[in-house]
């Protein structure tokens, strides 16, 4: 059974066909499109719904949902919204669900039908959350700034420090910055990746005290590429993490 999964996020929408654990048809639309003009800019969505047997979906952008339901319920077939109180299998140990982002509810839904746990979901999108799901369901999380926030505030808020494009993290080299833009990829490049172990070591350690055995350790989201190489060995990259788990609460 296919599934048309959409998943609105403050910068990007990210969709495609699931069917078990197999993405097609996956592509991108910019949330202010949706914002701005709901059935133009879903347009692309309703040849793939009609496909599918229905939809699924989750967001962090309220103003776009009554809109994008309105269009996906169209034809009739069932649309899902994914929120704390229709999480199907997955249990929420966590003292406010309703505080839980929906995407950070898929994500933790794929690592627990899909992988194992306890797992550690590092989604790298505008902001970076960690979701942890062990034994006894969602444990709960951390906010970090995303790489593009981290550079774009260094320039908006400074009167003299340039801003930075994303190629300009793609390779970084050596330690010490010989130019005010070399030393700032380096402090942003660097430093999120440094950020990102310092809070893995510190979950990790945890979750090791609970459940005894070590997490898996995944990661989905745009800005994955932008890690230092050595994070390939670190974590497994799933990179539609989000829309195979709001598929699993069809299954």
């Amino acid at each position: 059974m296919k599934t048309l999964c959409i998943d609105i996020g403050n910068t990007s929408t990210h969709f495609g066909l699931v069917e078990g654990e197999s993405v097609s048809h996956a592509g991108d639309l910019a949330t202010s499109d949706l914002l701005a003009d709901a059935p133009a800019a879903a347009a692309p969505l309703l040849p793939l719904l009609e496909s599918a047997a229905g939809s699924a979906y989750c967001s962090v952008v309220p103003a776009v949902n009554a809109e994008l339901e309105a269009l996906l319920q169209t034809n009739s077939k069932p649309c899902l919204h994914l929120t704390a109180e229709n999480c199907g299998a997955l249990k929420i140990h966590y003292p406010n669900p309703e505080e839980i982002g929906e995407d950070r509810l898929a994500n933790a839904l794929a690592a627990q039908r899909y992988h194992r746990v306890p797992a550690i979901v590092i989604d790298l999108g505008t902001a970076v959350t960690f979701d942890i799901v062990t034994s006894k369901g969602y444990e709960g999380g951390i906010i970090a700034p995303g790489l593009g926030l981290m550079s774009r505030y260094l320039h908006e808020q400074t009167a003299l420090l340039p801003e930075l494009n994303p190629e300009d993290f793609v390779k970084v080299e050596g330690a010490i910055g010989k130019s005010t833009r070399h030393a700032m990829q380096l402090g942003v490049a660097i430093g999120y990746s440094g950020m990102l172990d310092a809070l893995c070591e510190r979950v990790i350690g945890e979750l090791r005290e609970g459940e005894g055995e070590g997490p898996l350790v995944l990661t989905t989201g745009g800005s994955t590429a932008d890690l230092t190489s050595d994070w390939a060995t670190k974590a497994e990259f799933i990179p539609h993490l989000t829309l195979l788990g709001l598929a699993a609460i069809h299954a």
